[in-house]
């Protein structure tokens, strides 16, 4: 299970990062919708898949993503298959209704997971599996290890993980990588447009001008959510630096090949002998890929991350 093949006509990276993103279709029920109220007068919608069990996955989507993404919802389907009750939750301003406040969300924006958290708790859970993606990922692995995790929390899983935040946005900025660059940025001027509708304070000026995830970090996610620049956000928000102090049984998986990681991205020698941690890095599987075919519609990242919680 350490190891994955993709098909063969996925033959290099972005192929494997963009055949699931457009084309992957998964059959599932339909959620069941819940708005849970902030601390600071928001709200979060969070989609569950409930079959009595006092077990659950909470399932955390990457940037501009939602409880609906293929990735997602697969990884639902296998936990729904296997037992456990499902809560994919999504970040503010990504449900299909924007937020009321005037930040979003943002690589490290633990507190809103710690309340998705301490919800599942009030109702009832008693042993909690988190499962993050790429920027869902970061902000998991940031969960865990800046202060001591809650103890109903058992195990964790993180795929393809931007553990750098500053050197993995280079690399996500290089010019081979236009096509994921160009398609970010048009979804979140999208919604910074649409909240200054009604958020005057928010200056859209030249907003077409901005060609880079660098500069829309500086202009809008670092200053909207208290940080002193784009470089100050993704010093204090990557979650390499919080990997020793994690103590839950967590794995990490990105593949070597992952378009959008840096080198600083696979920190196999950092996590040597961590008691907690485990890192794996495939030659394959892309950015959130890791597509295959003739297993119930089930990916390897599914039939592995299930392979570890159950272990």
């Amino acid at each position: 299970m350490t190891s994955y093949k993709p098909p063969f006509f996925l033959f290099n990276a972005h192929l494997e990062t963009i055949y699931p993103a457009l084309l992957r279709r998964v059959p599932l029920q339909p959620y069941h919708r819940e708005r849970i109220a902030t601390p600071d007068h928001d709200f979060l919608d969070l989609d569950w898949l409930r079959q009595g069990s006092s077990q659950l996955v909470i399932i955390s989507h990457g940037l501009e993503g939602n409880s609906h993404r293929g990735y997602i919802k697969g990884m639902a389907k296998m936990c729904i298959a296997n037992g456990y009750d499902v809560l994919a939750w999504n970040f503010r301003g990504c449900s299909g209704e924007m937020n009321h406040q005037l930040r979003f969300y943002h690589s490290g924006a633990t507190d809103d997971l710690d309340c998705v958290v301490r919800h599942a708790i009030g109702k009832g859970y008693q042993h909690i599996t988190l499962i993050g993606f790429s920027l869902g990922g970061n902000l998991t692995l940031k969960y865990l290890g800046e202060q001591k995790p809650l103890s109903v929390i058992q195990k964790a899983v993180a795929f393809s993980v931007p553990l750098n935040l500053y050197t993995s946005c280079r690399k996500i900025s290089l010019s081979s990588n236009r096509l994921y660059t160009e398609r970010f940025l048009k979804s979140l001027k999208k919604k910074i447009i649409t909240k200054a509708a009604s958020r005057k304070e928010l200056d859209i000026t030249n907003i077409q001008n901005i060609t880079s995830l660098i500069d829309f970090d500086n202009r809008y996610t670092a200053p909207l959510h208290g940080f002193g620049s784009a470089i100050d956000y993704y010093t204090q928000c990557s979650s390499l630096q919080f990997l020793p102090a994690i103590t839950v049984s967590t794995l990490i998986i990105n593949a070597q090949n992952d378009p959008f990681l840096s080198e600083d991205c696979y920190p196999v020698k950092l996590l040597e002998g961590h008691p907690y941690v485990r890192f794996e890095n495939p030659l394959y599987g892309g950015h959130v890929g890791f597509a295959q075919f003739h297993k119930n519609g089930l990916y390897w990242s599914e039939e592995r991350a299930m392979h570890f919680i159950n272990d």
